[in-house]
């Protein structure tokens, strides 16, 4: 039977309140973790620190550039792994910027469903928000967790002692580049390349252990509630992060490219996210996830209207991050910026 669409758009509406108030009840608890990581600038001149390019033109040919900088060959098939965005109202990256880049390097776009309900929960929901964002218009789409979940180990982890779980398909790829919309998140405090390495590539509730429910958790549970201690949460972000980059080569294999563009308080995996209230930066592009992370929070901290984004990054200890990631050598904090003419 078909439901009539004033019912349907209520029971959506009805969802959406639901997901806000276990969202605030998160953020709570997350105020009350103590020890709060405090920010300083990790940008150095020293010649052995990894080069994050950084360039102003958000374009399709800027990305492509900021890209070919990196003189990074991808081997073999090449997953591009990027959000594709909560309906009916999130700033997710559009088709257009990604599509020079994406076909450069003969790409698949690759995703996993969430854990959170919405309108990417299953395959089949998941696969039309990708055809009605227009993605497929740009190169072909992988759901990487449509059957199931694939364990990878992450040595030496204190919050996901089982390891990692990602979608099935990750392994079919010898190669990913990571593409992250940087801005806020009501959890992590901020998303980027190790929030799309960790949470991105969790397979969803669709699975039978959801990694994405395992990081939430801290390790605890891979199905049920995705609530857990807020510094695990994060610290688990970190290991799963490390984990995705231990398989592709020990890293080799992976790059990043940040886009800081549309700078929301909120992800795009909310369909109701706020309005950027500051202005666009620019794009990063680097082989070293922590250090890319932590040259676009260097950029928001020395951003005059970037107020509400920080109160939203340090409200939920977002930089403690960045600071376990890099307790466990997922990459380096220090970093040389080379600016792209």
């Amino acid at each position: 039977m078909k439901i009539p669409k004033m019912e349907e758009n209520h029971m959506k509406m009805k969802l959406w309140m639901l997901l806000a108030g276990m969202l605030s009840l998160f953020c709570v608890l997350a105020k009350e973790n103590p020890g709060a990581a405090t920010y300083q600038s990790h940008e150095t001149q020293e010649e052995s620190a990894p080069v994050v390019y950084f360039t102003r033109d958000i374009s399709s040919q800027g990305m492509l550039k900021l890209f070919r900088a990196l003189n990074w060959t991808p081997q073999g098939k090449t997953g591009v792994k990027i959000s594709t965005g909560e309906p009916p109202a999130s700033h997710y990256l559009q088709p257009a910027l990604l599509k020079d880049t994406v076909q450069a390097v003969k790409g698949t776009i690759v995703e996993c469903n969430t854990a959170y309900g919405g309108s990417r929960a299953t395959n089949a929901m998941h696969k039309q928000v990708v055809k009605d964002h227009g993605f497929l218009e740009i190169a072909p789409f992988d759901l990487l967790d449509e059957e199931g979940s694939y364990p990878i180990p992450v040595p030496g982890a204190k919050r996901l002692v089982k390891g990692d779980y990602v979608g099935l398909h990750f392994k079919d790829y010898q190669s990913y580049l990571v593409i992250s919309h940087f801005k806020g998140h009501a959890m992590a405090g901020f998303g980027g390349a190790i929030k799309n390495l960790s949470i991105g590539f969790g397979s969803g509730t669709s699975a039978k252990e959801s990694g994405k429910i395992y990081i939430h958790s801290g390790g605890l549970r891979t199905s049920g509630s995705f609530r857990g201690e807020q510094l695990a949460f994060l610290e688990a972000m970190g290991e799963a992060a490390k984990g995705v980059c231990l398989a592709m080569e020990g890293g080799r294999n992976i790059a990043f490219i940040n886009v800081l563009n549309a700078l929301s308080v909120d992800c795009d995996c909310n369909g109701h996210a706020a309005a950027p209230d500051m202005h666009d930066i620019g794009m990063m592009a680097s082989l070293d996830p922590l250090a890319i992370d932590q040259a676009s929070i260097d950029m928001v901290y020395q951003a005059k209207d970037a107020g509400s984004l920080i109160e939203r990054i340090e409200s939920r200890q977002g930089l403690h991050t960045l600071d376990y990631a890099a307790e466990i050598q997922l990459g380096s904090r220090a970093y040389r910026l080379v600016e792209l003419p």
